[in-house]
């Protein structure tokens, strides 16, 4: 089962929070804390919550173990950007990007429980047997004709 948390609107850039979520896909919850916890980046600190909230989501709404849960996918994408504007020379103005990200963190147990399978539908024999056949020609369409005569 996949649990999902998504931070919306953090303030920094989501350049630099996709270095860290990089570093977290494949990880079991405590070593994706561990690696969290000691790494020497700004970014680290929320992505730690949001992926604290993911683990509690999966453990008090879906009742999963929490030792058995990994990170299967995080990502950071790109939020609103607050525009602001410096003065310049001669009365110009140029602007000031402040970047916002969404950070997602998505978990699994590793069980499969929560997908559904697509319904195969089966045409019935009297259907195939009214369906047209189509016949190959061996007549390139739009050649003329050509006789050895």
């Amino acid at each position: 089962m996949d649990v999902h948390a998504i931070a919306k609107s953090v303030r920094i850039s989501p350049r630099k929070v996709r270095l860290v979520t990089g570093l977290l896909s494949g990880l079991n919850l405590e070593a994706a804390r561990n690696e969290l916890a000691f790494l020497p980046k700004a970014a680290a600190r929320p992505v730690l919550k949001v992926l604290n909230s993911a683990a509690a989501n999966a453990v008090n709404n879906f009742k999963l173990d929490e030792t058995s849960l990994k990170v299967k996918a995080a990502a950071a994408d790109q939020g609103p950007v607050l525009e602001r504007w410096r003065a310049r020379a001669m009365g110009r103005a140029a602007p000031i990007k402040k970047r916002t990200c969404h950070i997602t963190i998505v978990l699994t147990d590793g069980k499969e429980g929560n997908k559904i399978e697509p319904v195969k539908v089966e045409k019935k024999e009297e259907e195939k047997k009214d369906a047209p056949k189509k016949v190959a020609s061996k007549e390139k369409v739009g050649q003329p004709k050509i006789s050895n005569s």
